[in-house]
């Protein structure tokens, strides 16, 4: 298992635990509101009775008791007749129950009861009362505790979530940070080492010329290819980290140079073709444009076995003024779910891969060419299509102004 599938599946299980921790304390809310209810309704039937009971009973003391009893419920309610007239309530908004008129006289504010009586109808069954031989309701509803206590948990949790985004996401944003800076540092500390090497391979290569009068010696040549691309990943790594500058060249010509210089160092079982509109131009920057063409390649060369054929071909989107370059080859296909995959840093299917090559080409084209790389198809089995979108150099130079 690659290092990019490990991290997602720790992912995953991350997210099951989390889920697993939220869905525990809503059941376990859940089941205590319930409970809370049940005792409400409870209190509300016991209130209900008292109130019956002190209708019925003649004794101070029984009276008494019963008024204690009754005040000591904190269930809001009303007691309706059966045409819905309020007759007693308790527990409302006292400075609501009632309003004043001109005359001073206290009188109900019908809105609010009816609001109130509304509001008990949709939360709670009536409990049915008898008063002087004459059927009565009570309505009643939710406490302020349980009320909250129903909503907490989910505010909790939404407040827990916004809490663990944003610091996923700046100590996400922290760590790529350092990781980037640990990168340029090391990759320009390389391209200075690789100076004094390359620079001492030109020099010898010359001497061998000089030497031998080998100008045109096919071997010395190709040595002097490999040093020229040596010299060129050095100025790679040097760029990394600063922005690059972009200007307008030839998209047929600059890929077909680099594949004349490529298909040389691999298998001849594998053939080669660039087509398409030799006349685009585009602005690129030819180390770094290079080093997507070259890891795409790679990608491709690597997932063919035996013989196999991989296509280039350039087009153009004259409706978008974009360029396309599709990269076809004909090996063992990535299955559908994957296609975004693929340019994850560290998802790899070769055992000494380190994922990197596609990751990086995304951020070529992405970051300092602000077009576009994808998987355009693939079946598994017959192979993969990669397209790279760049504008056209007249509209990217309108974007950019």
């Amino acid at each position: 298992m690659n290092p990019y599938q490990k991290k997602k599946n720790w992912k995953y299980i991350l997210l099951t635990l989390a889920i697993i921790i939220a869905a525990s304390s809503l059941l376990y809310t859940n089941f205590l509101v319930k409970n809370i209810a049940k005792a409400e309704r409870t209190r509300a039937i016991v209130w209900a009775q008292s109130l019956k009971n002190m209708f019925e009973t003649d004794n101070d003391e029984t009276m008494n008791f019963l008024s204690q009893v009754r005040d000591s419920l904190q269930v809001p309610a009303i007691v309706t007749s059966e045409k819905d007239s309020i007759i007693t309530y308790k527990g409302l908004d006292s400075t609501k129950t009632y309003f004043k008129v001109e005359s001073k006289i206290k009188k109900y504010d019908t809105a609010y009861f009816a609001q109130e009586l509304r509001s008990m109808k949709l939360q709670h069954e009536p409990i049915p009362l008898e008063l002087y031989g004459k059927k009565n309701y009570v309505y009643f509803k939710d406490s302020s505790l349980l009320t909250q206590l129903r909503i907490f948990p989910y505010i909790q949790l939404l407040i827990i979530a916004v809490f663990l985004a944003l610091a996923y996401n700046f100590f996400n944003t922290s760590r790529r940070s350092e990781q980037n800076q640990v990168w340029v540092g090391l990759a320009k500390e390389t391209a200075h080492q690789l100076g004094t090497p390359i620079s001492s391979l030109m020099a010898w290569t010359e001497l061998l010329k000089d030497k031998y009068n080998a100008d045109q010696d096919p071997l010395i040549l190709q040595m002097e290819n490999d040093v020229k691309r040596l010299e060129i990943v050095a100025d790679r790594f040097s760029k990394i980290g600063s922005t690059p500058i972009l200007s307008s060249h030839n998209a047929y010509s600059v890929v077909l140079n680099y594949v004349d210089y490529f298909k040389i160092r691999v298998s001849d079982k594998i053939i080669f073709e660039v087509e398409g509109d030799q006349q685009l131009e585009a602005l690129l920057n030819l180390q770094l444009f290079d080093w997507v063409i070259e890891n795409i390649l790679k990608n491709a060369v690597n997932a063919i076995s035996g013989n196999g054929k991989i296509t280039i071909k350039i087009l153009e989107n004259i409706v978008k003024e974009q360029l396309y370059i599709d990269i076809t080859d004909t090996g063992k296909g990535i299955p559908k779910s994957k296609f975004d995959t693929v340019f994850e840093p560290g998802f790899t299917t070769r055992k000494r891969g380190w994922g990197l090559g596609l990751s990086l080409a995304k951020r070529i084209i992405d970051n300092y060419h602000r077009g576009h790389i994808f998987v355009k198809e693939s079946e598994l089995g017959k192979g993969t299509t990669f397209r790279i979108i760049l504008k056209s150099s007249l509209n990217y130079v309108s974007a950019i102004k």
